[in-house]
């Protein structure tokens, strides 16, 4: 016999994760990282709130993260590229700043989970980003 899954719950799970982690990262005070068009560079905002970042994570030594890496719908690369980019130059600064490398974990979301949805250049900023979301269950 074989039990139905029901789509529907697994994604009300998925919709929870991320909001429990949504909550996680706000309490955390954790800072996105937003990068130009067409670049992974980590500028020196960026790396101001990188490292306000790892303090966060090294003085709760049970926390682990996601770094996820997202871009805005345009560039002349597929988007999952710049954002797995995004997404490990933002790792590779934890690292060095002290990060246990076993904490972070990268994932790509490309243009599918933006911020903003508005077709102007200060949005498309917003959603060129990387994000720190502390991990929750699992």
């Amino acid at each position: 016999m074989l039990a139905k899954v029901d789509p529907s719950s697994n994604a009300g799970r998925q919709i929870d994760e991320i909001r429990a982690e949504q909550a996680a990262s706000a309490a955390a005070g954790l800072r996105d990282v937003f990068f130009a068009y067409d670049s992974w560079v980590i500028t020196e905002e960026g790396r101001q709130a990188l490292s306000r970042n790892a303090e966060w994570i090294k003085s709760n030594s049970n926390a682990l993260l996601k770094v996820e890496g997202h871009c805005d719908e345009r560039g002349r690369l597929p988007t999952t590229w710049y954002s797995v980019k995004k997404g490990e130059s933002c790792t590779e600064l934890l690292v060095e700043l002290g990060v246990g490398a076993n904490r972070l974990s990268v994932v790509s979301y490309g243009k599918e989970r933006p911020s903003c949805t508005e077709h102007a250049e200060s949005c498309y900023q917003q959603n060129r980003r990387g994000h720190l979301a502390v991990k929750v269950g699992k």
